[in-house]
């Protein structure tokens, strides 16, 4: 007689997506959501002055049908995997061309550039990472990171509206 399966363990950093549609086009982030599980998240399990992943497991990975202007940055259509630099005071939201990678996989060469990031603290700590797209006017969105005692977020503007 064959013996059931074990239990599955739970995922501790689950897949997650975020997405919006602007002006008729959609906008969406791939990641994996760890949680904090009691452990010191920002300048201890990541240090400040490094490239961090957005998230766990693999790369996160941002796919716009929609040509976008980050903070100035112009960012075409297409696939792009998302970092973020870490430093206690402003972070710096990187837009790297290279995709299908693991997380710790970085190449500072195939970044289609950086952009600063606004920076708050949220009423309590936020237990579990979340990436959330929202619109905010007609043709301007934003991404916001929370995770911790940290909130780090970005306006984007679609240029080529439907």
């Amino acid at each position: 007689m064959d013996e059931p399966p074990p239990p599955r363990q739970p995922v501790l950093s689950p897949p997650a997506k975020t997405g919006v549609t602007i002006n008729g086009r959609k906008i969406v982030i791939h990641y994996s959501a760890p949680s904090m599980r009691k452990r010191l998240i920002f300048g201890g399990l990541e240090p400040y002055y490094k490239v961090w992943r957005a998230g766990a497991n693999d790369a996160t990975a941002l796919d716009t049908a929609a040509d976008l202007e980050v903070e100035g940055l112009r960012v075409p259509k297409g696939k792009y995997t998302l970092y973020v630099w870490l430093d206690p005071k402003q972070w710096l939201l990187i837009i790297n061309k290279q995709t299908g990678q693991s997380g710790l996989e970085y190449h500072q060469e195939r970044d289609l550039g950086r952009v600063p990031m606004t920076m708050s603290k949220p009423l309590k700590p936020v237990e579990t990472y979340q990436m959330t797209l929202t619109h905010t006017t007609d043709n301007e969105g934003r991404v916001t990171l929370a995770w911790e005692n940290t909130i780090a977020a970005v306006t984007f503007r679609v240029e080529n509206a439907k």
